[in-house]
């Protein structure tokens, strides 16, 4: 303060008394106050109007193949006859009824479902509640193309809820695709008194048959009608069975006549995530020559695996990935050059995409990553159909 005049040093005094006063101003206004705790309240569900209520089961649902079989249950995917003939596994995977869907046409101005599920447990960790045990309603617009209009989401085994309401005017065609990874005991379909309401009994079109792993099961399809084979289903519109078996598409003979019962348009096997080389190299061409001594002309597709989103960076997956597709091409190309005719491929490496974006934990797709392995698939279904 040496040379400083009194006036001068006076002044500082009042502006540095001024900063420390603001500053505990503003410490006291930013200081948290206690407030009372806040109540949130859940917004309340759409009391349920009177409803006319009509069981699927009479007028029947897609993607249940071998209608003239036996079930243990309406909605298994797997006939009777197949307890003790497929793996324990397999058969217990076969109680959930991926692929099936229910059509009916309306003009309901809202729609309801009422159904009770097999299992208490609705999802697991890479499935929401919503793909493994909800149902995903679909509808044509006026163009005729498919379109997404609304889910159930299921709380504990029995679910009676209203899927949507607030439906534009108009009679028009729906779809209801069922759970993934839950079996249905019961399925009602639920509109106002009054309205038009047609069912839809199933396509007698040959469907697409894919034998295959989680994958084609459906994990990890955030809803049902998110899954490729559905969306390929209504790409194609078309019929599609669904025997994806969660660890554990193997390419089982047992599992192969089975499918020779089917007059399928296309089969599809797509089981290398859950095999190894050798196992593919074992299995492979018996079962492409058990379905051709059944159905000579029907084309039959072999998929490689998709490579895991993160195995750019992990050296021995990636060599894993790359042994497997080499595995099957091989086979692929022994059987062509033993003369087995109608024969198509699905290389395995852009199945998920190049940007490590398509899958929810490395191996099974997300929304995305199905979206994309659709627009694979369907070129080459494209071909197939379109015969030689």
């Amino acid at each position: 303060m040496d040379g400083m005049n009194p006036c001068s040093h006076h002044r500082l005094f009042a502006l540095f008394s001024a900063a420390v006063l603001a500053c505990a101003v503003g410490r006291a206004q930013s200081t948290p106050v206690a407030s009372a705790p806040v109540s949130v309240v859940a917004p309340a569900l759409p009391e349920e109007p009177a409803l006319q209520w009509l069981d699927v089961t009479t007028w029947g649902v897609e993607g249940r193949a071998w209608p003239q079989l036996e079930r243990k249950r309406w909605f298994d995917r797997l006939p009777a006859v197949a307890e003790g003939e497929v793996t324990p596994k397999v058969w217990r995977l076969s109680r959930d009824s991926a692929g099936m869907l229910v059509r009916f046409k309306t003009d309901a101005p809202m729609i309801w479902a009422d159904y009770t599920l097999l299992k208490e447990r609705l999802n697991g960790s890479n499935m929401t509640p919503i793909g493994a045990s909800g149902l995903d309603l679909y509808a044509r617009d006026e163009t005729g193309q498919w379109r997404w209009a609304g889910v159930a989401r299921p709380k504990g085994k029995a679910v009676r809820q209203q899927i949507i309401d607030g439906l534009a005017p108009g009679f028009r065609e729906y779809a209801v695709y069922l759970p993934l990874y839950n079996g249905i005991e019961n399925l009602s379909i639920g509109v106002p008194p009054g309205a038009q309401f047609e069912p839809l009994a199933p396509r007698r079109e040959s469907p697409i048959v894919f034998y295959g792993t989680s994958i084609t099961h459906g994990a990890s399809a955030s809803r049902p009608g998110m899954v490729h084979t559905a969306i390929l289903g209504r790409r194609f519109d078309r019929p599609v069975v669904n025997l994806g078996f969660s660890g554990n598409g193997r390419m089982d003979a047992a599992v192969g006549e089975l499918l020779g019962l089917i007059d399928a348009a296309v089969y599809v096997i797509d089981c290398l995530p859950n095999m190894n080389p050798a196992m593919v190299r074992e299995k492979c061409m018996p079962l492409v020559k058990q379905l051709r001594a059944v159905h000579p002309d029907t084309p039959i597709v072999l998929v490689e695996d998709r490579r895991n989103t993160n195995s750019w960076i992990r050296p021995a997956r990636n060599l894993y990935h790359t042994v497997n597709h080499a595995a099957l091409q091989e086979c692929f190309a022994q059987l062509q050059a033993e003369g087995v005719t109608g024969l198509f491929y699905v290389p395995g490496d852009d199945l998920l995409g190049d940007d490590s974006e398509g899958a929810t934990d490395g191996s099974h797709p997300n929304d995305l990553g199905f979206m994309r392995q659709a627009a694979v698939f369907e070129a080459v279904l494209r071909a197939a159909l379109a015969g030689p």
